[in-house]
């Protein structure tokens, strides 16, 4: 047994530790024939560094792995980084401008071999971090997407499902970033409110034709009537109107009815030039809103997108991949007589719309803010301008590109993502993946069965580049090799490869299996890893990841990806608000680290993880459970220093003295509470239970309680104590492990040797039932109550520390008169009270009750009653009057309607903290007699 130094050091023990752990292999002990049990890691991009988020994320993993690890599974924790497509893309553009160069500098050969060479040299830096956190992965088999076995497998499985028909090539809108120049996922687009503008213009009549506009009231009072050869629409978004297709109205909307079928003119371009459009009927229309008659921009909007395909009507692209007006394609004048007839009814190909520029010549190459303010301009200078209104509107921003998305029709690949979707409800539906929390499963079913088609093309050079191939005929061949794609074209045939790479969700989607080796392992199971356990995930990925993961892994694996799906929350500042920078209220977990421990930060995580909730960041907490490992710390100290050692046994000693036998139960039963808690996935609930067994009942309690057994020479059942003493030391390391691995595992090493060594591969505790003694237990739970009744109404009544009252008991059991004789010394040393005979003496006392029986300790000559009594009632009035004051302000409805949501929420919290205290002062007044 190594002495323990007097200060807990994280610092020192971090390091030491996890170096020791990796070296050692004890992330995948040899376990042969053990249950396999895996978790994989949701892989953090490679160019990330660790946030608070992954904090919660891989604690939480941490945990599982090192109770599994515990229960004696064969547990492995897959870990892995994933190639982040965009981001790493982003990254080694921004470290090139730096030095004034940029990527289209170099082929596309060369470029990806700068990208390859910075994460050879900073792609590491989460890997690392993760290591800080005490993370206990296989790093042995640590995987990238982009690593040749993986790679291997998202060819394989792209071509597979191109070959089921369930990849196909679409012209379809899609969200693209100008600033990126790719398309993006709906899920990576930020609807960001700014201040706008709302445009209304006239839609001339064909031929000059007019009809009677009648607008009316709720009762069906006429309120406007004229002759209007237009029609009004309002617009947000002016520089599109050149690409309108047609007009559209609600079915039900009584003032357009007259012109509903006729064609109208887009108010822009030469005069000559102008294009007719249809009026049309569609449910999308607001009769409400703005004049109730909507533009149809097909190529640029999604709703208009919807009631383009809806109605056959044909959308033409305006736009490049910078977002500014197109300057290629065929001159509006020679294609003005074509678009006419798409207008009347004529159908496009596919070539002839990518060709079409409907822009004209005088808005050709600007950027679409600068179109804007010259179509505003060119159509009020006709006087088809009715009115503008400033106004606050929902903007589209890309989350990493960070400029405005331009809605844009182009060529991608899609995954029929419904089809795939269909068995992955039904997984969930049949229980075969548990959601927890269950909430989730609505949020889950909602999206699933409303899915989308999913664009997984991207246009960047980083990623995995997509198996296909064209001919100049336009056939499209999609084989995993090149020399595939040739032989199916025959000799001869020229072709190109596809410039395009796949979404990175694609990839991260095959993670559970892909790791594992597929489709090179023959094992179908892979060897018992498939399905995995449990994945941990937050809620926020769960379409971007967790989903896909559902539909990939049921197609190819024909089994679920994962047994338990669990969804956290996120973890936001301390006033509720989300993190981000620009508010200035980001937390780093490596200076959380630094300042109070790895473990302390861990244990945070664990407690405040409540399922369905989010985790409001806390520094005073961490401080807490620092504060925590520094009692364990002391603990520990006492025990080596009273002769308490390393327990031989996982069974508990044999115990004759209550004391022990109260012990030994309330371990089994913490031990039991735990199980419970791991089994339902209560992070919270497990961690307070440890958390409250070894502050209360093991340092509060049982430490003082035996301390006159090992510091009184040769006293009855001193070795019987040291025993129990440390193997409930034990178990409280082992079941404290996962949460708090390094100073668990320091302890361990330095109170003696034992048959499991080190605490990372030792067995979790057994909830013996056995071992509970129901008599031992009641009698020290009465003590521990008593003794705190007395403690506190000592305090209450500002009774000196040091004064040792009399303690007389009235109407008292048999019971507990035996139980008073036998815990005398312990209710002496405690509570500072000497046991007296007979009734107690007339005048001012302390009265406390516990169960049947009345205790009361005479005051006089110990304190001023008078004066006491004078100050309760003065505090009380106090308490009282606050309170009130609270009750009325939350009792205001203009109080709850305005105020801030956390103002409101302090308040109550004072309200319930004032009551508390008028009621105890009110309770200690009482007790005066």
């Amino acid at each position: 047994m190594s002495e323990l130094p007097k200060t807990f050091d994280p610092a020192d023990i971090e390091q030491r530790w996890y170096a020791y752990w990796e070296a050692s292999g004890l992330f995948r002990p040899e376990r042969p024939g053990a249950q396999p049990w895996t978790i994989v890691n949701p892989p953090p991009n490679v160019t990330g560094s660790l946030h608070i988020g992954h904090a919660l994320d891989n604690t939480l993993q941490d945990i599982l792995v090192r109770h599994a690890r515990l229960k004696g599974m064969d547990a492995r924790w897959v870990v892995g980084t994933d190639h982040a497509g965009i981001a790493t893309q982003m990254v080694v553009e921004r470290q090139l401008a730096e030095r004034q160069d940029k990527r289209t500098n170099y082929s596309r050969e060369d470029f990806i071999d700068l990208v390859w060479k910075w994460k050879e040299e900073s792609g590491g830096t989460i890997t690392r971090q993760l290591r800080r956190l005490g993370c206990s992965m296989d790093w042995s088999n640590e995987r990238f997407t982009m690593d040749e076995g993986f790679s291997k497998a998202v060819l394989k499985v792209f071509v597979d499902l191109h070959r089921q028909g369930l990849i196909y090539r679409d012209k379809r809108l899609v969200n693209w970033d100008p600033k990126l120049k790719t398309a993006i996922s709906d899920l990576e687009v930020e609807s960001r409110p700014v201040q706008g503008h709302m445009w209304h213009f006239k839609y001339p009549l064909a031929g000059g034709e007019t009809y009677t506009y009648v607008e009316r009231d709720a009762d069906g009072t006429i309120v406007l009537e004229e002759e209007r050869d237009y029609i009004a629409i309002a617009t947000t978004r002016p520089e599109t109107m050149l690409g309108d297709g047609a007009v559209a109205v609600h079915p039900d909307d009584e003032r357009y009815r007259p012109i509903v079928g006729k064609l109208c003119e887009i108010p822009v371009g030469p005069k000559a030039l102008r294009r007719l459009i249809p009026i049309i009927t569609d449910e999308y229309p607001d009769p409400e809103f703005g004049s109730g008659a909507v533009k149809i921009t097909g190529a640029h909007d999604e709703n208009d997108y919807g009631v383009a395909q809806r109605n056959g009507i044909p959308m033409y692209r305006l736009m490049d991949e910078n977002a500014a007006m197109r300057a290629d394609g065929d001159p509006y004048a020679v294609t003005a007589a074509r678009a006419q007839e798409i207008a009347e009814g004529a159908a496009w190909t596919g070539a002839e719309v990518d060709a079409l520029n409907l822009v004209p010549d005088a808005y050709r190459g600007l950027d679409r803010y600068e179109a804007r303010k010259r179509v505003v301009a060119d159509i009020d200078a006709d006087g088809l301008m009715i009115m503008v209104e400033d106004k606050q509107i929902m903007q589209p921003f890309g989350d990493r590109g960070g400029v405005v998305i331009e809605p844009m029709l182009t060529d991608q690949w899609y995954v029929d993502a419904a089809t795939l979707a269909k068995p992955a409800i039904e997984a969930v539906r049949s229980g075969a993946t548990k959601v927890v929390p269950k909430s989730w499963e609505k949020t889950y079913f909602n999206w699933m069965e409303n899915i989308q088609p999913w664009c997984v093309s991207r246009q960047l050079w980083w990623g995995h580049r997509i198996p296909a191939w064209y001919a100049e005929d336009g056939r499209i061949f999609v084989a995993e090799t090149e020399e595939e794609a040739q032989a199916q074209a025959g000799q001869g045939v020229a072709l190109k490869r596809d410039e395009d790479v796949l979404d990175t969700w694609f990839s991260s989607a095959l993670w559970p299996f892909a790791t594992m080796g597929w489709p090179d392992a023959s094992d179908p199971t892979l060897g018992g890893r498939y399905p995995n356990d449990v994945l941990i995930s937050g809620f926020d990925i769960l379409f971007f990841w967790d989903a896909r993961m559902m539909m990939q892994g049921l197609h190819f694996m024909k089994d679920v990806p994962f047994k338990t799906l669990y969804l956290h929350g996120l973890v936001r500042a301390a006033d509720g608000q989300k993190m981000s920078k620009s508010k200035g209220n980001v937390v780093d977990p490596l200076i959380l680290i630094d300042k109070y421990g790895a473990d302390a930060l861990r244990f945070f995580m664990a407690a405040m993880e409540s399922q369905g909730r989010d985790v409001k960041m806390d520094e005073k907490r961490v401080e807490g459970y620092r504060n925590f490992a520094t009692k364990l710390w002391n603990a520990a100290r006492f025990a080596q220093s009273n002769g308490i050692r390393a327990s031989e046994h996982v069974e508990p000693p044999a115990a004759t003295l209550a004391v022990n036998k109260w012990i030994i139960a309330e371990t089994v039963s913490t031990v039991q509470a735990m199980d419970l808690a791991f089994a339902d996935h209560r992070f919270d609930g497990a961690a307070n239970t440890i958390y409250q067994f070894t502050w209360s009942r093991f340092c509060d309690w049982y430490l003082e309680l035996i301390k006159p057994v090992l510091q009184t020479e040769g006293a009855e059942g001193a070795d019987e104590t040291r025993a129990v003493a440390g193997w409930v030391l034990d178990q409280i390391l082992v079941m404290l492990h996962p949460f708090m691995p390094f100073i668990t595992e320091e302890l361990w090493s330095k109170m003696g040797e034992r048959p499991d060594y080190p605490i990372i591969t030792a067995k979790w505790p057994m909830a013996d039932a056995r071992a509970l003694d129901p008599e031992a237990a009641q009698e020290i739970d009465w003590l521990i109550r008593l003794v705190s009744e007395l403690r506190a109404a000592r305090t209450e009544l500002n009774v000196p520390p040091g004064a040792r009252l009399a303690l007389h008991v009235r109407d008292a059991h048999a019971e507990t008169l035996e139980r008073l004789v036998r815990q005398n010394a312990a209710l002496g040393r405690l509570a500072r009270v000497d046991r007296a005979e007979g009734e107690a003496p007339a005048g001012g006392a302390l009265q406390i009750v516990v169960d049947e029986a009345t205790f009361v300790l005479p005051l006089e000559g110990v304190i001023d009653l008078d004066a006491e009594r004078a100050r309760l009632t003065k505090a009380i009035a106090a308490a009282e009057k606050e309170r009130d004051s609270l009750n009325n302000r939350l009792s205001n409805p203009a109080f709850a309607e305005k105020a801030k949501p956390e103002a409101v929420e302090k308040a109550r919290a004072d309200h319930a903290e004032k009551s508390a205290e008028a009621a105890r002062l009110q309770a200690a007044l009482g007790r005066l007699g």
